[in-house]
């Protein structure tokens, strides 16, 4: 059976998930963080000492999820293009599931906010060298053009992220976007719509095939009918 303490950490932790995205790094007070768990004060400060320790480990937990996966993907067995495949819908996968959480962690990163910007600095890294390694995997296969790594990666996080995090912040808005919501929800934001993304953002940086030769010009293959006839 879990320790009581252990278990009080996971309502705190839990409680974090839930009031992060709306209040973010600078609202998201200690009193307001123990009322929703039913946790008095002095429980909060035994666990995690601070509101920012708390803050990094709520957030550093939810990307090691998202990296396990990442790093399991990329260790698997088969060509470096389909892992790379599987990794980018894993990460919309997980963007989708958190992606009010990511929205305001981009918020308080460019806010200034220091929780959020050290986060960014301790990650980063790692998810950026983990998809690039596998982008120039499949480069040296021969399975994608020679493009710039990092201009590769940016593109793959706008085609697979940006429509997730971002645009979906639009039907949040309510009014006249809400009709659209369950179009948006089908047609973007589903496992089958991530993985449509994927393909066709792999697809644009895939090795082009050999171009066709050029068509004759029609007085050219009059010219050579001609030469034709009159060696006959």
């Amino acid at each position: 059976m879990p320790r009581p303490s252990r278990q009080i950490d996971q309502v705190l932790l839990a409680s974090g998930r839930a009031l992060y995205p709306a209040h973010g790094a600078a609202k998201l007070s200690v009193r307001t963080l123990t009322e929703h768990a039913g946790v008095n004060q002095a429980m909060f400060h035994y666990h995690f000492k601070s509101k920012d320790a708390f803050l990094e480990t709520l957030l550093q937990q939810m990307y090691e999820t998202l990296f396990a996966a990442l790093d399991g993907t990329a260790r698997a067995d088969g060509p470096a293009l389909e892992r790379l495949r599987h990794a980018l819908r894993a990460f919309g996968g997980f963007a989708r599931e958190h992606r009010h959480v990511v929205a305001r962690l981009w918020m308080d990163a460019l806010g200034g906010e220091a929780v959020a910007q050290a986060f960014f600095r301790r990650n980063a890294p790692r998810h950026v060298a983990l998809l690039t390694g596998l982008l120039d995997e499949a480069r040296r296969a021969g399975a994608l053009r020679e493009l710039p790594p990092l201009q590769t990666f940016v593109f793959l996080m706008g085609s697979v992220m940006m429509p997730i995090v971002f645009a979906s912040g639009l039907f949040e808005l309510g009014g006249a976007m809400k009709a659209l919501r369950p179009a948006f929800d089908a047609q973007v934001m589903s496992d089958a719509a991530i993985a449509q993304r994927v393909d066709l953002a792999l697809a644009t940086i895939g090795v082009a095939p050999a171009p066709m030769p050029a068509p004759t010009p029609a007085p050219a293959r009059k010219a050579a009918r001609s030469k034709q006839k009159g060696s006959a």
